[in-house]
């Protein structure tokens, strides 16, 4: 299995193709395993970097972090692109991982040509959201007080309802199970969305974010994960908004994903 060290952690990471890099960062629970279909879709338009994201499966230590930030995910994927000689990417961010990218684009514009917000997790930009995102962590605290090793499996029942959780094969209820540590170290640090302090990104902020940028929301997702891509999409001067059927889990390599890259790249 492929593996780097970056920022004195080892993070197990794919790659795919060639050209312009696309760096996938997923979710939370999740890993890059979720990923593999999509990047090889993905790999047709250049050369795409899939990882699990710091204290996630395959890029655990033993013992787990007890907190992880936001800062440190965000500096993971900039030193990931430096390890892998690739100066900037189209970043494709799903939920949490959406949160990153954005993130990383707002401290890194340079790093950054394009991006992809599936359903990024910014629940503080809407009071709503924000109310929901702070009900859904206190009952995620509340289960794993007694039961850590369920914290994945909360916030996926609580998010994409207890009928999604239940179709998942019991490979990725186990995948997701092992998640459960980096859940919480989540949950106890600084800056995502589920923390106790999650990012607040200003509107002006937003605005001096100049890259190309697709919002994507899914018809069968709860509402509040609608609302950070409508704030998104009053505040970014170069974003267009997309809503794709299905759920919260979206395709990475969607066609409205794909089309949006290709025009990427074209310009």
């Amino acid at each position: 299995m492929p593996r780097i060290t970056v920022n004195g952690n080892e993070l197990y990471y794919e790659e795919r193709g060639h050209g312009t890099a696309l760096l996938g960062i997923h979710g939370t629970p999740s890993s890059a395993m979720l990923w593999e279909d999509a990047a090889e879709e993905l790999s047709a338009y250049g050369r795409c970097i899939t990882y699990d994201r710091r204290g996630f499966l395959r890029s655990a230590p033993s013992p787990p972090p007890a907190t992880l930030d936001l800062a440190e995910h965000v500096a993971d994927a900039v030193g990931l692109l430096d390890a892998l000689s690739a100066r900037s990417a189209i970043v494709v961010g799903r939920s949490t991982g959406g949160l990153i990218a954005l993130e990383l684009a707002h401290r890194h514009p340079d790093r950054v040509q394009a991006l992809v917000l599936l359903e990024p997790a910014v629940f503080s930009l809407d009071p709503a959201a924000a109310e929901w995102a702070g009900q859904l962590r206190n009952s995620i605290l509340k289960v794993a007080a007694e039961h850590p090793e369920s914290a994945a499996e909360i916030v996926l029942r609580l998010a994409l309802g207890d009928e999604a959780w239940e179709s998942f094969p019991w490979e990725l209820h186990h995948m997701f199970s092992e998640t459960s540590p980096a859940v919480l170290a989540e949950l106890t640090g600084q800056g995502l969305d589920l923390s106790e302090n999650p990012l607040v990104i200003t509107e002006r902020e937003l605005a001096a974010m100049m890259q190309p940028t697709l919002l994507v929301s899914a018809e069968d997702s709860a509402v509040p994960l609608w609302l950070a891509n409508d704030r998104l999409a009053e505040a970014l001067p170069d974003a267009r908004k997309v809503l794709v059927s299905g759920g919260h889990l979206i395709n990475p390599a969607h066609p409205a994903v794909l089309e949006f890259i290709r025009r990427v790249l074209a310009s």
